[in-house]
């Protein structure tokens, strides 16, 4: 997996136009490099290449070792919520973050692959399937996600159907140091009550079933390992949406680093841990394309991305976003 390098910046553009990657990008539309966000910039950029690269049709559809990567953490995170089950609640948050807090990520963006049917052929299987990779998470998400994630793909930068987007009322109040880090400290919530201010829905009988079932599983954890087991599974997720670098993604896909560019791509090391969601722009350029087979398809079609902005880390730039005042949530750009 490549990996984008910055000497003492948190960002790389590639800016070489010589040699053979002149030679690559010549005939590519200048738009088409610079330019990404809107849900047309990248239905035009995907048209754009499989123009030039009809083979990157052959890496459409789920990827079948999903299922077996998704039973793997949801062992590991009840294994652990097993074995803390009598453990101090220092030592608690201390495995809530160390290991909770990614695994729960990795649970949260394995239910974001299901949601676009990566696992499954059929989508009812990903949806029902999502709804068991949902259970160590302690609070029912998947199906909720899935409505609000794809009309985020369908109107990306619509105030009202992109709860992407921070409110205004987030947006005039956190402009500070203090605000920006308690906004990220607090990134869990905000990504849950977001929607149910700026496009708000009836529960649908999918997400009261599922409610029911997380309910259950909530309920039978508590009498059989304890409180603090079943405490550390909500806690796991909050904080692994909050200040960790698994979360940086939140801050690296879609502010805006740059006037003309929406998307951004990381591709680092997390992206092992986090199913290729640093591979942002190709994923909304080819959402129905496997995390696992992301890094391919740039590798495919490498000159459609060699001018947009990418990010080298998520850690810095996290504190890019902090230390910065030009970074604020205003400048996530809208359509």
């Amino acid at each position: 997996m490549s990996t984008t390098a910055a000497s003492g910046c948190s960002i790389a553009r590639v800016t070489d136009r010589t040699g053979p990657q002149a030679s690559a990008t010549s005939g590519v539309p200048e738009r088409a490099l610079s330019c990404s966000g809107t849900p047309e910039l990248h239905a035009e950029r995907r048209r754009l290449m499989l123009a030039r690269h009809p083979e990157l049709r052959h890496l459409y559809g789920p990827c079948p070792r999903t299922k077996y990567v998704c039973f793997a953490l949801v062992a590991l995170e009840l294994a652990v919520a097993y074995a803390v089950r009598d453990a101090s609640w220092w030592w608690l948050l201390f495995f809530a973050y160390a290991i909770g807090g990614v695994v729960n990520h990795a649970l949260l963006l394995a239910i974001h692959e299901l949601s676009h049917s990566l696992a499954f052929r059929k989508p009812w299987q990903n949806r029902v399937f999502a709804v068991f990779v949902n259970l160590p998470l302690g609070i029912p998400v998947s199906e909720t996600f899935r409505y609000y994630h794809l009309l985020h793909h369908a109107h990306q930068g619509d105030e009202r159907l992109d709860v992407d987007l921070p409110t205004k009322l987030e947006r005039r109040l956190l402009q500070s140091h203090l605000g920006k880090l308690i906004w990220l400290v607090g990134q869990g919530l905000a990504y849950t009550v977001r929607p149910l201010l700026v496009h708000p829905k009836k529960p649908s009988a999918a997400e009261l079933v599922q409610l029911g079932v997380q309910l259950a599983f909530n309920g039978a954890l508590w009498v059989a390992w304890g409180p603090k087991a079943l405490a550390y599974l909500p806690l796991s997720s909050l904080i692994g949406m909050g200040l960790h670098p698994v979360a940086g993604h939140y801050v690296t896909e879609h502010h805006a680093f740059r006037r003309d560019q929406h998307t951004y791509s990381y591709y680092g090391p997390l992206n092992r841990l986090t199913f290729n969601i640093g591979y942002h722009n190709e994923h909304h350029d080819f959402p129905y394309v496997a995390g696992s087979r992301l890094p391919e398809l740039r590798r495919l079609a490498p000159e459609f991305y060699a001018e947009l902005m990418q990010h080298a880390s998520r850690t810095s730039t996290l504190w890019r976003f902090l230390e910065r005042p030009g970074l604020e949530l205003r400048r996530r750009l809208s359509s």
